[in-house]
């Protein structure tokens, strides 16, 4: 037992290295949820302008600018596209990396969102545009008062975990030498030379996370599946 004790405070306790996972975890954190926030933002108004292309041929240019985005983001790796905004795009002037990190992967987000809501849109029986159009309504009307409630209401669940996805894959942002959660636990394996308790404690940590995120996700689901039956 004294051993272990020992161990633990040679790990975490000695020059307050347990710091460097609370402000990685703080990195961590704040690098999700701005990118949640940007993925949001991109992936509606990408699922809305490809979803007005096939609905009304409308938007050619747009959506296939669209395309490429979503094409090029799916294709490759979010670590590579990660360092390509760092070393590339802002490689030649001096840049916050949180920012960079929050724009990479709000990048990459946005294209899974967009395919997630462009899915919940088309599952929305035509009839419901046609019945809209009827009542006087633009389209744009009745996208946003009649369609999209109801397609958010059908993808919430993928939405939230689409999130847990991100969470887990910020773990790179290392790669741009930020301090999330995984670096401030290499770090201290990297001082301490010890790799089981740092590396198993940044696991636990995501774990608890994931975890209590996939809660909610099941609360929510239920919660959707009680509000249908009635």
């Amino acid at each position: 037992m004294n051993e272990i004790l020992e161990v633990l405070y040679k790990t975490f306790i000695v020059d307050d290295r347990w710091r460097f996972l609370t402000d990685g975890l703080k990195n961590t954190l704040t690098i999700t949820l701005f990118a949640v926030i940007i993925g949001m933002v991109l992936g509606l108004i990408t699922a809305i302008i490809r979803t007005t292309h096939d609905k009304t041929g409308h938007l050619k240019i747009l959506n296939f600018i669209c395309r490429v985005y979503l094409t090029v983001i799916r294709g490759t790796p979010v670590v590579v596209q990660l360092l390509i905004i760092y070393f590339v795009v802002f490689g030649s002037v001096n840049i916050n990396k949180l920012f960079v990190a929050v724009l990479a992967f709000g990048l990459n987000s946005g294209a899974y969102v967009a395919e997630i809501i462009r899915s919940g849109i088309m599952s929305i029986d035509n009839g419901q545009f046609e019945a809209g159009e009827s009542q006087g309504f633009s389209y744009t009307q009745v996208m946003i008062y009649i369609i999209l409630p109801q397609a958010f209401k059908n993808v919430l669940p993928a939405l939230a975990n689409e999130a847990i996805v991100l969470l887990k894959e910020t773990s790179v942002a290392g790669y741009i030498a930020i301090n999330d959660l995984t670096k401030g636990g290499d770090y201290i394996r990297s001082v301490t030379y010890q790799a089981f308790l740092p590396l198993v404690t940044v696991a636990l940590i995501y774990l608890v996370m994931v975890m209590a995120l996939s809660w909610l996700v099941s609360k929510l689901e239920r919660r959707l599946a009680l509000n249908d039956r009635r």
